[in-house]
């Protein structure tokens, strides 16, 4: 086995080993860490998959941003998660059910580097062939993000600054919540 498979699997028990750590820790603070952790080993096998835009994406937004937001949102809330009476059945049923239809929906891909899949076949060459034609940038990763992608990072913006506003505005809240319960205990001493 080369190198790289024993990368793979190093990260991916990594990867393992802290999703069931964010099951089990009741500490919604080593939570929050904990799933930039994830984020964060998930672009790295985005890195040795050699879908490096994919994991800047990921490294940027998951383990950047979504930890910054749930640090935020632990700010206004405990640290601690409540200990639920009902039964967990339910949801891991649909946990997996969901499970099963996404590992049965993988069946009809191709062998993972099949030369003859569609997208080599198909796609990559027309990108290889007129990006710098069509987009006047001779980086073609560059061409489909920003040219042949660009609603879709557009969109992946307009989501990661309305979560942010989203917690500016619980924070916010908050302070508003704090300001009235402080004002009227002083209108009530008095």
């Amino acid at each position: 086995m080369s190198l790289e498979i024993y990368i793979d699997l190093i990260l991916v028990i990594f990867l393992a080993i802290t999703g069931i750590a964010v099951i089990y820790v009741r500490n919604l603070f080593a939570v929050a860490m904990l799933s930039g952790i994830y984020s964060l080993l998930m672009a790295s096998i985005f890195v040795v998959l050699d879908a490096v835009d994919v994991a800047f994406t990921e490294a940027a937004v998951g383990a950047g941003i979504s930890t910054i937001l749930m640090l935020g949102v632990l700010a206004i809330t405990g640290n601690r998660e409540k200990v639920s009476n009902k039964s967990p059945i339910l949801p891991l049923l649909i946990v997996i059910c969901t499970g099963a239809l996404l590992v049965y929906g993988t069946w009809d891909l191709p062998i993972f580097g099949d030369p003859n899949a569609p997208v080599h076949t198909h796609v990559a060459p027309e990108y290889i062939a007129n990006t710098y034609k069509h987009t006047g940038m001779p980086n073609i990763v560059t061409a489909v993000l920003a040219s042949y992608r660009g609603y879709d990072t557009l969109g992946e913006v307009g989501v990661i600054f309305t979560a942010g506003v989203g917690v500016l505005l619980l924070l916010s809240r908050r302070k508003t919540t704090n300001k009235l319960n402080q004002k009227s205990k002083s209108e009530d001493q008095s």
